[in-house]
């Protein structure tokens, strides 16, 4: 049997999908934002009601990760009418991926991305496309080592701070 298993969620893993958001998001950007923003882009984005929601949304699809069968990442991907941003047709949008700290350096996150890849060609898209934090230095260098080139910018805000995203795509 194989250490990972990746598998689409459903309204039954919310509670598991909630505590992986949560802790995730905190353990990768907890460090460089105000305590106070953090808990409310927390609030925000994390609540049950929020995650139902997106889980319901037939445009999205989330995976969940075990790995040796403990959660150990999630992954977001939107189609057409859930993509984040306008403009982006013929494409799959990767909202979220993330991995927690204690699981990095397994090649989750990459399997993730692969899921991605497949699913896009899949379903005969153009392209993916995904926004990575600018000081993300080990986003960045993982996704342009996977073929992802910066095609533009766009605003993140986390409680009360704007902060610049870079716009990344990868042709399919």
């Amino acid at each position: 049997m194989s250490e990972l298993l990746i598998r689409e969620c459903t309204l039954e893993d919310l509670p598991v999908l909630k505590v992986l958001s949560e802790k995730t998001f905190t353990e990768s950007f907890g460090a460089d934002n105000k305590e106070e923003d953090l808990k409310v882009y927390l609030e925000e984005n994390f609540s049950d009601e929020k995650l139902a929601d997106e889980l319901k949304n037939e445009h999205s699809i989330f995976y969940i990760v075990y790995y040796r069968a403990e959660p150990a990442a999630y992954m977001k991907v939107n189609f057409e009418e859930a993509h984040t941003e306008k403009g982006y047709e013929n494409s799959l949008e990767v909202q979220r991926i993330y991995v927690l700290k204690q699981y990095k350096g397994q090649k989750i996150g990459r399997s993730l991305m692969e899921k991605a890849i497949e699913l896009g060609r899949c379903k005969g898209l153009d392209y993916i496309w995904l926004g990575v934090w600018e000081k993300n230095s080990a986003a960045l260098s993982f996704y342009a080592k996977l073929g992802f080139v910066k095609t533009g910018e766009h605003i993140f805000v986390i409680g009360e701070d704007r902060q610049k995203d870079f716009i990344m795509n990868l042709r399919l």
